[in-house]
């Protein structure tokens, strides 16, 4: 256990410092929404300013908006803002609360790039970007890893929560290196080394679990794929990169060519639609209170998708300056990152 004082708070953390500040001392450029092309119907508001590349954005159970930010000057593994979305507009977030979590000690400098909300208790899940760890940050900074043994956790909507509270988690594996290796899998991948599956692989946990922590996911049988898995010539399983749940209890999830899929709680696949074709590359997903499906594109596609719940792809908003997080509010307004110009958007039907 360790002691810091940072603004005249102390935080009392078993691995990870985490400081409380105030102000920053960077700046941001001047908001203008003007440059955005949206669908006819919708108007753009600047939210927020003075967020420092703001990656991720999740609403908590009290309807803040939580932001998680890789800083000014990168010196940090992640910095969280708290923004008031009923505060007066746009909000001036260098004067906004926020946390700063530094990188671990030792060789090791992964960024945190993922970010979902624990319905039950309002803690933050985060997960490394391109590393194998997730940790759980709660209300009064204390920061712990709660799972660890992951092959490749992509940064974006890699992590979520569905309604039960339950973390889903995406992941890509390639067992012909765990055969190589000398420790077998465990039994429960058994069948997917036998079939020397290489593709992605999505795991739900229950955070509450009574089990040491971490817990260890690669010794965890995933909800996909289930067994028997059945290997179709040229059709390769393309990595899933972005997770959201939806009301139907089935998760939708993108993958690196585009394209949309709904995974049903027993595990069956479909696919729902295809994106139109470009490199998908820090993509987001948010679930809108209707069943349909935002996506964020990235920063070489510049474009936020919605798909209807029948698969029709439509394009809401295009030449956004690195649209990376998104957040659907209670009343369906769709809140975006633009991460190169360092603000938060709000993007609302004109009848609203």
């Amino acid at each position: 256990m360790s002691r810091m004082t940072w603004a005249g708070r102390t935080v009392w953390t078993p691995a990870v410092i985490v400081g409380i500040l105030c102000l920053s001392d960077g700046s941001a450029p001047p908001a203008r929404a003007g440059e955005v092309h949206l669908a006819s119907g919708f108007r753009i508001e600047v939210v927020a300013t003075g967020v420092p590349r703001p990656a991720q954005l999740a609403f908590t159970a009290s309807g803040r908006l939580a932001v998680l930010s890789h800083g000014w000057r990168g010196d940090a593994a992640a910095e969280i803002f708290w923004l008031d979305p009923l505060a007066a507009m746009p909000i001036d977030a260098s004067r906004a609360p926020r946390v700063v979590i530094p990188f671990a000690e030792g060789p090791r400098k992964t960024v945190l790039g993922s970010l979902a909300v624990d319905p039950k208790s309002g803690d933050l899940f985060l997960g490394e970007e391109n590393g194998n760890r997730i940790y759980r940050l709660t209300g009064v900074g204390r920061l712990t890893s709660i799972a660890v043994g992951l092959n490749h956790l992509v940064g974006g909507s890699s992590l979520a929560t569905d309604g039960q509270g339950r973390l889903v988690v995406l992941d890509y594996a390639s067992f012909e290196s765990r055969l190589r290796s000398e420790t077998p899998p465990p039994p429960s991948f058994d069948w997917l080394a036998g079939e020397d599956y290489t593709g992605p692989l999505v795991f739900r946990i229950d955070p509450e679990a009574d089990v040491p922590l971490p817990r260890h996911l690669d010794i965890v049988a995933p909800i996909f794929p289930k067994p028997p898995m059945r290997r179709v010539a040229g059709e390769p399983l393309h990595r899933f990169i972005a997770v959201v749940p939806i009301g139907t209890g089935e998760l939708a999830l993108l993958n690196s060519v585009g394209e949309v899929f709904l995974l049903s709680p027993e595990g069956d696949l479909r696919r729902l639609a295809r994106l139109p074709s470009g490199h998908f590359h820090r993509t987001n997903m948010a679930a809108a209170p209707d069943g349909s499906v935002f996506v964020s594109s990235g920063f070489h596609i510049r474009e936020m998708y919605r798909v209807s719940p029948t698969g029709v792809v439509t394009s809401l908003a295009r030449e956004l300056s690195d649209p990376q997080g998104i957040a659907v509010d209670q009343a369906g307004a769709l809140y975006v990152a633009e991460t190169a110009l360092h603000r938060i958007m709000r993007i609302v039907p004109t009848a609203r």
